[in-house]
């Protein structure tokens, strides 16, 4: 809506915008504003795999649409000071500028009175036009898909260009094709491919590692011969890491690990460079486990690598094709998540792989769990609620690297932050940070935010969020969507309304709501984004480890879960510092036998976490 504000003389030239000069009576200005309709949604309940592994995958959600009423506002009139009686064709009178902009006049005596002040009348140029009408066109929902359908009609939080399509056609239904003639791929729209270029493009720009290790390694070609399937988040930064992958001779297939975070144009503009991509916002439960499956069951390709981000991929391989996953050289897995369920699988002597735990390597863990969360965790609020952190009372449930972040964040901007924990360890290192160490049942009823990150599951219970304030915030920054118990909200006396992207109010039959973010799920990675620069030390991580399992002598690891050896720790971390021009200091040889260790490394044993 514009405004016009017009001078004197040039009123005869703007028929619209008319300026009077007006008696104190008169001057009443109207201003009258109306609203767009603003439509919420409200996702109905869900079901999921019973034979899918817990925890699951990022869950769906299936919705319904609903609207709001618009709004007219009335700003009351304001009311003119009445002027001095005294006329301006007195000649007798100067005219002086007042020191608060306004006119004053000068008597012969001396006396100063203030005059009659001229009045503009705004009008706005289109104050007439209704902006409350609703679209003319809706797009057609269908319920076979996601439970929450919002994700994939608007703007993604993470500046997906590929949401304003009003296209509802799923992408399983779509045929494509990518310049080369390939169709080996499922994405939303291959017409977005030279967006999402552009954004791997820049992202090269802040993945120094990786760009060194594709520069350095691809005339060696040490993944030549290796077939990886992939399952992580489908963004930029994930993107330089598959083509990486490809410069130095693998072969990949791709899935996405959360149904909510992949880069519509991003997964685009790797189907059309030829890589077999199966991912686009928005998924539905279906939708995930036949993504996997696409990538697993291709005829004439066995994967003979696994890279994975959650275990859901290991289980599906496991759990569907035992004779192809006893033929796989090696697992990476980088979450807590996956590589708990690996150690289960270990425990009972059910893995038959090797398999590298990237999540507890140093750089893994001290860069993208705690770093990045720290500066994530207010990325993601702030993009879905606009809040303010300062004065706000928030309970972090964990304390590891991840919780860790998030409470550095949280206290830098004023907040009042609480943990909550069960390792002692942990508990006493939070308390040795100043946070009041409490259990979720102590302050839950006060508690402005509630952010989990744990890596379990029900840590957030119903009986939690029954007792929850009116408007807490509730999100989860751990991979899973288990942590916190969104199925029990899915009951009849409860009422969703989706207020934005990603935004779920669920509503108490008393009026009590809760501000539920990204349906439980991972919430930096669905609602915003991550710094580009520690996705990068994230990535090397994973590539060296593919590189260390796919080249390993036989014998060299055996069916069982490793750390990732402290020398690559050490190497990743040495090729992000010419980044800060930071300039190491090397032992003498004098220095190196003093402390038994070799000048170039490694320089803390492998069990040794910083």
């Amino acid at each position: 809506m514009s405004v016009q504000v017009v001078s004197a003389a040039a009123a005869a030239k703007v028929p619209e915008v008319e300026l009077k000069d007006l008696s104190p009576a008169e001057a009443e200005p109207q201003l009258g504003l109306s609203t767009a309709a603003v439509s919420a949604m409200a996702p109905p309940a869900g079901g999921g795999d019973p034979e899918a592994p817990a925890p699951a995958a990022e869950r769906p959600p299936a919705p319904g649409p609903g609207s709001g009423p618009a709004a007219a506002l009335s700003p009351a009139a304001g009311k003119v000071p009445q002027a001095s009686a005294m006329k301006r064709s007195d000649p007798h009178h100067q005219h002086q500028r007042h020191r608060d902009g306004g006119e004053a006049l000068v008597s012969p005596d001396g006396t100063v009175t203030e005059a009659p002040r001229t009045v503009k009348k705004i009008q706005f140029a289109d104050q007439k036009q209704e902006f409350n009408k609703r679209p003319t066109k809706i797009g057609r929902r269908s319920l076979s898909r996601s439970i929450s359908q919002s994700s994939t009609d608007s703007y993604s939080s993470a500046a997906s260009y590929t949401d304003s399509s009003d296209d509802e056609t799923s992408p399983r239904d779509k045929q494509q094709k990518n310049s080369k003639g390939s169709s080996d791929f499922c994405v939303k729209n291959i017409k977005q491919a030279e967006f999402g270029r552009r954004e791997i493009e820049i992202a090269e720009q802040e993945m120094p590692a990786l760009m060194a290790l594709r520069k350095r390694a691809q005339g060696e070609k040490p993944l030549a011969g290796a077939k990886i399937v992939g399952c992580t988040h489908i963004t930029a930064q994930t993107a330089v890491l598959m083509e990486t992958l490809g410069a130095l001779g693998a072969q990949c297939r791709w899935a996405a690990c959360n149904i909510y975070s992949t880069l519509n144009e991003v997964a685009a503009a790797l189907a059309e460079n030829g890589f077999p991509v199966f991912a686009w916002k928005g998924e539905s439960e279906d939708d995930f486990w036949w993504c996997i499956d696409r990538c697993v069951n291709v005829e004439g390709w066995q994967p003979n690598m696994i890279l994975d981000d959650g275990g859901d991929l290991t289980h599906w391989i496991y759990k569907k094709y035992p004779n192809m996953f006893k033929k796989i050289k090696g697992i990476v897995e980088e979450s807590v998540t996956g590589v708990h369920r690996l150690y289960q699988l270990s425990k009972a002597g059910k893995l038959c792989v090797p398999a590298m735990n990237v999540n507890d390597s140093v750089t893994k863990q001290k860069f993208d769990n705690l770093y990045c969360c720290r500066e994530s965790i207010l990325d993601g609020l702030k993009r879905t609620t606009d809040m303010m952190f300062g004065g706000k009372q928030v309970v972090v449930c964990g304390y590891g690297e991840v919780g860790k972040g998030c409470c550095a964040a949280l206290k830098a901007m004023g907040s009042i932050v609480y943990v909550t924990e069960i390792d002692p360890i942990c508990a006493l290192q939070a308390c040795m940070d100043g946070f009041r160490l409490v259990k979720l049942n102590e302050v839950i009823r006060q508690v402005d935010i509630v952010i989990t990150c744990t890596g379990n599951k029900n840590v957030v219970t119903r009986e939690h969020l029954d007792r929850m304030k009116n408007s807490c915030i509730v999100c989860n920054m751990g991979h899973s969507n288990t942590e916190i118990d969104v199925a029990s909200l899915r009951t009849p006396e409860l009422t969703w309304e989706r207020v934005r992207s990603q935004v779920d109010h669920v509503i108490w039959p008393d009026g009590k709501r809760i501000v539920l973010l990204a349906e439980g799920r991972l919430l930096n990675l669905s609602c915003s984004t991550v710094p580009t620069f520690v996705l990068s030390i994230t990535a090397t991580t994973q590539a060296l480890a593919l590189i260390e399992l796919y080249n390993a002598p036989e014998g060299r690891y055996k069916q069982d879960v490793y750390l990732l050896p402290k020398k690559m720790d050490e190497y990743v971390a040495s090729l992000h510092l010419p980044t800060f021009d930071a300039h190491l200091t090397e032992l003498t040889d004098e220095q190196a036998k003093y402390l038994g260790l070799n000048k170039n490394g490694p320089f803390k044993p492998n069990y040794y976490r910083y």
